[in-house]
């Protein structure tokens, strides 16, 4: 019985993949994503002054390629992430949102892996 879920070998040329962009709170937010039943995986550039324009409660694995950010949960705490780091949430379970001030790179993935059970 084949499972639709799985995903063959394959490489991704990010030179290929559109950019969207997405309005901030300030600045903008662009996006290459590549969709896969149940996974997501992004390319996300934040603008220099960029703020989301919301709190997510989704879960991610977000990691630094370039730059640095900070991450700011709901509850007050926050986090400065750079270039090398990652951090790890699953849906529901933080409120988060992301700024940063020069810009930042990152590989962000998500999906049903994250939902809590």
């Amino acid at each position: 019985m084949e499972n639709n879920k799985n995903i063959p070998f394959q490489i991704i040329d990010w030179d290929q993949v559109t950019r969207t962009e997405h309005k901030g709170e300030s600045g903008e937010a662009f996006w290459q994503t590549i969709q896969f039943n149940g996974l997501r995986v992004r390319i996300v550039e934040y603008s220099p002054g960029y703020l989301a324009d919301h709190w997510c409660q989704k879960g991610h694995i977000v990691h630094c390629l370039e730059g640095e950010f900070l991450s700011e949960l709901e509850n007050g705490e926050s986090f400065i992430l750079k270039k090398g780091m990652t951090y790890v949430v699953s849906d529901d379970l933080s409120s988060h949102r992301s700024s940063t001030e020069n810009g930042v790179k990152l590989l962000i993935i998500d999906g049903d892996f994250l939902k809590i059970k």
